[in-house]
């Protein structure tokens, strides 16, 4: 038996199986000298933050398809961005996303650098994002450490401390096996191996190209890595949201501030979120409003949120404190943060 993994055999092991993903390019085309777009692999990378593979390709498509270059997107409205980010939550990365697409436009002369430490000091690009894209982009031998990663690392080394005391474990743990040929291909190969065969529940030990060295697999502890820390409940807080249509059908909407959870998106006028379960709030706009029989639910990740829903039909020349109307013909529901979509599909219920 081997004592370490093999970079080799995961890259043979990639070279057959990788994933096909619209931002990547694949091992063939790699070894034919096709080169990454970094504009693409950095795009990717900030979308996947905490979202699955499968949420983000349609939205990578649509981003690139209308914004194909850094110089698009650094042009882009902030409200045209925030309306095609709508539903992959986490706003912040929104507005880092337009913040770095700039940054390197004004700053980078429009060229993403190429080494961690340049990548680091760009709006919104922590240590994971900048191992990704100077590995898979410039093929840099920078440690690329994501929830998979760390997932192969804690079970090849059987280690068992608890994330996320175990980070730093697992991160020299993956240095120490990083190859200084081909980086960017055995990051994504690492990533791949967690996601298809190293998951979570049942791993598929018996068909991994690292079996042999895996002492997880040796000792029979695989499947209970890696180790977490439980988790505190998440506290519930309450708010009031005033959903106004006026008569000819224009809705009432007001834009968030720039800081915050949903900040810069459009939403519902209301109150603000609270642990109490009555929030004071008063409403944007005089009118007969009706309060639905049902809340509109969603979870954050630090909390739970359920709202009041109240509804009113008003006329053309009432005067509102908060907000403005929005015309029916420019009002698309999919613009709204998926919470305030929450709340308006229950008033067409």
């Amino acid at each position: 038996m081997r004592d370490l993994p093999k970079a080799l055999d995961l890259l043979d092991w990639y070279d057959v199986h990788a994933r096909k993903m619209p931002w990547r390019v694949g091992p063939a085309d790699r070894k034919a000298g096709v080169i990454s777009d970094p504009y693409k692999v950095w795009m990717s990378e900030i979308m996947l933050q905490q979202t699955t593979v499968a949420a983000v390709k349609d939205y990578f498509l649509r981003f690139t398809k209308r914004w194909p270059t850094v110089q698009d997107l650094a042009a882009a409205e902030d409200g045209d961005l925030m309306g095609e980010w709508a539903g992959l939550g986490y706003y912040a990365r929104a507005r880092n996303l337009l913040k770095c697409a700039r940054y390197v436009v004004d700053e980078c002369d429009g060229r993403f650098p190429e080494t961690y430490d340049a990548l680091l000091k760009l709006p919104g690009v922590g240590p994971y994002t900048a191992g990704a894209v100077s590995a898979i982009a410039f093929d840099q031998a920078s440690v690329v450490v994501d929830g998979n990663v760390e997932r192969v690392m804690s079970r090849l080394f059987d280690e068992h401390t608890p994330l996320p005391t175990a980070k730093p474990i697992l991160t020299e743990f993956a240095a120490s096996l990083t190859p200084q040929e081909r980086p960017g291909d055995y990051a994504q190969a690492v990533m791949d191996l967690g996601a298809t065969i190293c998951s979570p529940k049942n791993p598929a030990c018996g068909i991994c190209p690292w079996r042999a060295p895996c002492k997880a697999r040796i000792a029979g502890t695989a499947a209970e890595l890696p180790k977490k820390t439980p988790k505190k409940p998440k506290p519930t807080r309450y708010g009031v949201v005033y959903i106004a249509r006026r008569i000819d059908g224009a809705m009432l909407l007001e834009r968030r501030p720039d800081k915050g959870l949903l900040g810069g998106m459009l939403g519902w006028p209301g109150s603000d979120w609270q642990e109490e379960a009555a929030p004071r709030h008063s409403a944007p706009i005089k009118a007969d409003w009706k309060t639905l029989n049902t809340e509109a639910r969603h979870t954050f990740t630090h909390f739970h949120l359920r709202l009041t829903v109240k509804t009113a039909l008003v006329p053309m020349d009432r005067k509102i404190s908060a907000g403005d109307f929005l015309p029916a013909d420019q009002f698309r529901p999919s613009d709204l943060p998926t919470v305030m979509r929450k709340a308006f599909d229950l008033t067409k219920s």
